[in-house]
């Protein structure tokens, strides 16, 4: 099954600093039928103003990655973690027992990024934060794994969950492919670039919804670059 989610259709506030879309539902936005997609709970398309950002908040049992887009993203957490992560890097949080953090766009420019929430195997464990560089050069026409639920076989950021978060960087005409269980469930968006998904045609920053496949076959109609989580 493969179900296309129309940027449009999308949950949308708009808070001045912050505009959001709301793959799921989140905050004030709640939509019975878009609860979460597997293990998978949040998939925010956050635009931050310059030199603005989320003051400190708590979380805890939750595993949040954030993928930067454009711009920049300054974070500093309860335990003493500080780092910036620029488009195109990743960085994880494990929130655990709980954490305190605050997120800042201290740039001159607009922050793009994908906020992923997944709810992780494991609750009661220690809070932990890591970042890494992820050079967009070698995920070129095939998929990166960014983070994972193994870290060490995957060369990734580690999660606390039975989940892959994975990018690809796709020249107009070049297709990329992801094998993987018909039991698991995917989640994939192309945040600029028209692309099809096993044939069906979806356009930038729409959701795409995938489960009961085996392989799936992303090809770029324009120069595109697309983010796939996998989870059980």
């Amino acid at each position: 099954m493969i179900d296309i989610r129309p940027f449009a259709s999308l949950g949308h506030a708009d808070h001045g600093w912050l505009d959001a879309r709301h793959h799921f539902s989140f905050a004030n936005y709640h939509d019975p039928a878009r609860m979460g997609w597997g293990s998978i709970r949040v998939w925010n398309d956050d635009t931050i103003a310059a030199r603005s950002g989320f003051p400190p908040h708590p979380h805890r049992d939750m595993e949040i990655v954030t993928f930067v887009r454009t711009g920049a993203i300054t974070h500093k957490d309860s335990l003493g973690n500080e780092g910036r992560t620029a488009a195109g890097d990743v960085q994880v949080m494990s929130a655990g027992t709980g954490i305190t953090h605050a997120e800042y766009n201290l740039e001159d420019e607009a922050t793009t990024l994908f906020q992923i929430w997944i709810i992780p195997d494991r609750a009661g464990e220690a809070p932990g934060w890591g970042q890494r560089e992820f050079p967009k050069a070698s995920r070129e026409g095939g998929f990166e794994i960014l983070a994972s639920g193994d870290p060490e076989g995957d060369d990734a950021l580690s999660i606390r969950t039975d989940a892959k978060v994975a990018a690809t960087t796709l020249a107009a005409g070049q297709s990329a492919v992801w094998k993987t269980s018909g039991q698991r469930h995917q989640y994939l968006v192309a945040p600029k670039g028209r692309v099809k998904v096993n044939g069906q045609e979806a356009q930038p920053r729409d959701g795409i919804a995938v489960t009961g496949e085996t392989e799936i076959v992303v090809e770029a109609i324009d120069d595109a670059e697309v983010v796939l989580v996998d989870a059980r």
